[in-house]
């Protein structure tokens, strides 16, 4: 793998897991944990398109990639907030305050 396939993948990451960010929680997780989020949304997304045999072609292939990263970090942020530990009033009615 050359500088400019690995370069490429953490720019990728991380847009894709900025903008799962914003998209679940509103915000990022800083640098380091959207290009996470992100490069594990890209294995993700892969498998889960594959899977459901559906294929993306919006275009150029960067944003092939951005948008299927982006599937996948969204899954997985969604199955993280799924599992993580959370009062009563956090899953019921967490946003109505008095």
């Amino acid at each position: 793998m050359s500088n400019e396939s690995i370069l490429m993948m953490i720019v990728i990451g991380g847009v894709a897991g900025w903008l799962a960010g914003l998209v679940m929680r509103g915000s990022g997780y800083g640098i380091v944990g959207d290009i996470v989020v992100g490069l594990l949304g890209a294995f993700i997304g892969n498998w889960l398109l594959r899977a459901l045999n559906f294929s993306v072609n919006l275009g150029p292939p960067v944003l092939n990639r951005i948008v299927v990263s982006l599937i996948g970090a969204l899954a997985l942020m969604f199955l993280v907030g799924l599992l993580r530990p959370r009062s009563l009033w956090e899953r019921v009615g967490g946003g109505w305050r008095r």
